[in-house]
């Protein structure tokens, strides 16, 4: 059953991450992106995303970023969770985000996950990737344990609010599912295959703040509780993306299958 928890992929949360200088502040100078894209990952646009490589993100986390474990291959982005053990000190784990930020619009993306206790896939924003200013946050969360199930969040002001989970048929490690975001001012809906599945309250303070757009793949061996203990021996595992796109706010649409061209 589903309960807002106080950890979840952006890291940190109750704890000050020692992220490199190259990760940018979210303070009032962001400013949002006002051009939309779509990236069927051909390549990895290192003008677009910025790749973590080196640190972990607290204790909770049990990998360490690598570029290593990120790669494009066969039109596809593959985040992977590399096993630790023998030689290797600490698993390796996988995350890029967005140089610029994101407010108000549609986050869209075909993924699929495979399955394995103890790792969470997940595709988000968050507004404090260097570890200041105010913390917002919008989340899709595959817990591998059990890719046949969704999680949904936000956070406001470092406060989780609005989860829930739901049930996905055929699970993400059977097949790929395009999976959104629908961030406005006044709501916020979640999509799995173009049906909406999740939404926020109307009236409940909502994420206001722009934010960088991740995608990232790790593991934990202390919150199992949320996420199971690590199978042994599991690996490499790949979360696959096939493409994601952002379309601002009021923007026209990008491509033919994507939600804003309703």
């Amino acid at each position: 059953m589903f309960r807002p928890f106080f950890l979840t992929a952006a890291a940190c949360l109750g704890f000050l991450c020692a992220l490199p200088a190259a990760a940018a502040a979210a303070g009032p100078e962001a400013q949002p992106m006002t051009q939309g894209f779509r990236d069927d990952f051909d390549r990895l646009d290192l003008g677009r995303w910025y790749v973590s490589d080196g640190w972990t993100n607290g204790p909770h986390q049990d990998c360490t970023w690598s570029r290593r474990a990120v790669r494009v291959q066969g039109g596809m982005l593959r985040l992977t969770h590399l096993p630790g053990g023998g030689e290797k000190p600490r698993p390796l784990c996988s995350e890029i985000r967005t140089r610029g930020f994101v407010q108000y619009g549609l986050i869209e993306a075909r993924i699929r996950t495979p399955r394995g206790s103890g790792k969470n896939a997940a595709l988000f924003t968050f507004s404090k990737p260097s570890g200041k200013g105010p913390h917002d946050e919008i989340d899709i969360e595959i817990l591998t344990r059990n890719p046949a199930e969704a999680s949904f969040n936000t956070f406001v002001d470092g406060k989780p609010a609005q989860g829930g989970v739901v049930p996905v048929d055929p699970p993400f490690d059977k097949a790929f599912h395009i999976v959104a975001i629908d961030w406005a001012p006044d709501r916020i809906r979640w999509f799995v295959d173009g049906r909406i599945v999740h939404e926020t309250t109307p009236g409940i303070e909502l994420p206001t703040h722009p934010q960088q757009l991740f995608l990232s793949f790790w593991s934990t061996t202390t919150l199992t509780d949320w996420m199971g203990r690590q199978d042994a021996n599991a690996g490499p595992l790949d979360y696959e993306v096939d493409w994601i796109a952002w379309t601002p706010q009021g923007a026209d649409c990008l491509f033919p299958q994507s939600l804003a061209c309703r």
